[in-house]
């Protein structure tokens, strides 16, 4: 029960689409421009570089705040399973922002809210989760690149810090965990189907944190 609970309420935050409120507000449906997703790097090369950067921290907040309240319901009853709980909480909120029923089900890629994920999760991931992200952007300029590699860290991280102890949870709790986060991962795979098929192809679009978007 506990576990629907926090998907439910994860479900809840990710439904607060930023982009598209954002886009709304100034007269544009995102979904309909650039590369149609309503996500960070899409109001980022549409509506420039600070619409981007409020797109991505709501995004990122929704999340934090789906975990934060997860924590305060069940921490204290569910010792041994928080963790577990945040991430179904996590995955809700993924998943509302994904798939938001009032927009058709068509959202964003999960990017940003897992980036929420990252920062709430656990303090040893923050770290891991910048390094290979900026360090990949500001190598390459693909965004979907390093968010690609971002959560094939996250899968690895996840199993190295359960089978460490880190999050004082038993084996089968553990497991769940495991599973949950690559189903996690194979969802933003194909959510990203498009952008690998076409980094393969080097056709992958390029971004800056500049106007060099705009040409």
């Amino acid at each position: 029960m506990e576990r629907l609970i926090c998907i439910v309420i994860g479900y809840g935050f990710g439904l607060f689409q930023t982009a598209f409120i954002y886009g709304k507000l100034h007269g544009i449906d995102i979904r309909q421009h650039g590369s149609g997703n309503a996500g960070t790097t899409n109001t980022l090369r549409v509506l420039g570089t600070k619409a981007g950067l409020i797109v991505l921290a709501g995004d990122i907040i929704k999340c934090i705040l789906a975990i934060v309240i997860t924590r305060m319901l069940f921490g204290a009853s569910h010792p041994e399973e928080v963790y577990l709980l945040k991430l179904y909480a996590a995955a809700g909120a993924i998943l509302g922002h994904n798939f938001p029923f009032y927009l058709n089900f068509k959202g964003g890629k999960g990017i940003a809210a897992t980036a929420g994920l990252i920062l709430s999760f656990h303090p040893a991931f923050l770290a891991v989760g910048v390094i290979i992200f900026f360090g990949i952007f500001f190598t390459t300029h693909y965004v979907s690149l390093g968010s690609l590699l971002v959560y094939a860290g996250l899968m690895i991280e996840m199993v190295i810090a359960g089978q460490m102890g880190m999050f004082a949870a038993p084996q089968n709790v553990l497991n769940e965990m495991y599973v949950i986060t690559a189903l996690l991962t194979i969802l933003a795979y194909y959510k990203h189907r498009e952008n690998i098929a076409r980094l393969f192809k080097g056709e992958e679009r390029k971004t800056y944190l500049t106007k060099k978007n705009k040409q």
